[in-house]
């Protein structure tokens, strides 16, 4: 039977889809800015068990952008408050959450059992050997660019990494993963819209 809160999930893409998802598990590296929004949109649509992953707490500075960030919450492991929020959309939601700063040592805790792993985290070498690791270990992985200061959504792309153009963060994690022995294969959302990062 399904819950109330599911039924325009289920009219939009069928009872069968909607099953499928409650018994998949999405791991999801950072729960910041991109991470908290994403994690917070798979439990709303349904998804059965999450995984979350992030060592940092929050601070007043996360409050225009990270969706956990309030005054009641700085200071808290982000973690916590993430799992404390999706516990509350959805009781039933299997969460396991590590406050871990993400290394080679711990990629397994998103990769055993993920379906998927979200890539949202922004420190350029944990990002571009977590990408590499999933890719030589065959888990389906998505990542997320350089979104700071872009206003344009009209511009946000889907692509393979190497196609990207315009990121400057792209343009390195490129290179990394390349230097990694990483061509194509890895599927990420990004931005060309050019930013003046000097204010």
């Amino acid at each position: 039977m399904v819950k109330e809160q599911f039924l325009r999930i289920e009219r939009f893409i069928g009872s069968e889809a909607l099953e499928r998802l409650e018994k998949k598990t999405v791991a999801v590296a950072g729960v910041g800015a991109v991470g908290g929004f994403a994690a917070e949109a798979l439990v709303r649509s349904g998804i059965g068990r999450i995984k979350i992953l992030d060592f940092d707490t929050i601070s007043e500075t996360n409050i225009n952008r990270q969706i956990i960030a309030t005054h009641k919450t700085v200071g808290r492991l982000k973690t916590e408050v993430m799992e404390e929020r999706l516990k509350d959309i959805n009781p039933d939601l299997i969460v396991e959450a590590y406050p871990v700063f993400l290394s080679e040592e711990n990629h397994h805790l998103l990769f055993d059992g993920a379906d998927l792993v979200l890539d949202c985290i922004d420190s350029l070498n944990p990002k571009v050997n977590l990408l590499a690791d999933a890719f030589k270990n065959n888990v389906p992985i998505i990542s997320s660019m350089g979104a700071a200061l872009r206003r344009n959504p009209s511009l946000i792309r889907f692509s393979d990494i190497m196609d990207t153009w315009g990121c400057p963060l792209a343009k390195q994690v490129r290179s990394g993963l390349r230097r990694r022995g990483v061509e194509r294969g890895i599927e990420c959302v990004f931005s060309p819209e050019k930013v003046d990062f000097t204010y």
